[in-house]
């Protein structure tokens, strides 16, 4: 029994969007746009988020391989920041579709809202679990950023990155209020600001205070 979406409900030329880590303290949030080619169908396609890592990580390479066109984009924390989580999201759907090599006759964009694009666009809610091409689009992004918080492991021990992905689990907060925060974190998000914020206070009680220093 085929478990996954319909491959009979790919249409030609209709490009499936989705995002990853609009949720998460810190890290990029990454969109993808994938083209599938109804010719060439992909066995198991399903919401990132319903399947194994190992099924993931097996399918981004078969989308990767038969899909007519892909692209993953991002949008940076300093964007995030400077925009705020949605805008910045948007902006992200926004270059994962202008990046594609072939025009879409559509965009799917999975979720209530889209965003500007230079192509016809749609929302669907839950999507991910209906479109196929917005499906292998979650599984590109999802792939994509697991594997950049994996490498920041590396870079950042002690945070549980590559466990965790960034989001607000008990040990990243933990980690957050002990180690303080890394480039990475998003300034603007609420246990961010807070640990920045004890941060600063705790370097200014350790100040010596100016009568600690006799004038001349």
């Amino acid at each position: 029994m085929q478990m996954g979406l319909d491959f009979n409900l790919v249409e030609e030329l209709v490009a499936g969007v989705d995002e990853v880590g609009r949720g998460p303290l810190c890290g990029a949030v990454v969109t993808a746009a994938v083209i599938l080619d109804p010719r060439r169908p992909i066995l198991g396609l399903n919401d990132s988020k319903k399947l194994t890592e190992a099924r993931r990580e097996k399918l981004y390479d078969e989308i990767c391989e038969k899909a007519l066109c892909w692209y993953i984009a991002r949008a940076e924390v300093e964007e995030i920041d400077e925009l705020n989580i949605l805008h910045a999201t948007m902006l992200a759907m926004k270059r994962a579709v202008e990046g594609l090599i072939i025009t879409p006759k559509l965009a799917l964009i999975d979720g209530n809202r889209c965003p500007q694009l230079s192509v016809p666009s749609a929302p669907v809610i839950q999507g991910d679990a209906q479109v196929p091409a917005i499906a292998a689009a979650s599984i590109l992004a999802k792939v994509s950023r697991d594997r950049e918080m994996a490498a920041f492991e590396l870079i950042y021990p002690g945070y549980g990155m590559g466990a965790h992905k960034g989001y607000p689990t008990p040990v990243h907060l933990e980690a957050l209020a002990r180690l303080g925060p890394t480039p990475i974190h998003r300034r603007s998000f609420a246990p961010v600001r807070a640990a920045y914020e004890a941060r600063e206070m705790m370097m200014l009680s350790n100040m010596p205070s100016l009568s600690a220093f006799p004038l001349d």
